[in-house]
């Protein structure tokens, strides 16, 4: 057995939000395809957790999402 890499995974492209619990520091980031599915996540988790848009991932890059906070 070796050791466990230590090289952070690549995220693939998408939109990204990062869903907590309410006053916690760790979330978890959710991927969605396209933005009509992230603003549905968006409003099912927003009740219950706290949620942070990230934004779009593209080439490896993130790119800020205009018109959602």
């Amino acid at each position: 057995m070796g050791r466990p890499s230590t090289k952070p995974k690549d995220l693939r492209d998408g939109f990204y939000i990062e869903v907590r619990n309410k006053n916690q520091k760790n979330g978890v980031k959710i991927r969605r395809d396209t933005k009509e599915q992230l603003e549905i996540a968006i409003e099912e988790y927003k009740e219950s957790k706290d949620v942070i848009v990230l934004g779009q991932l593209k080439n490896g890059k993130m790119i800020e999402i205009p018109g959602l906070s």
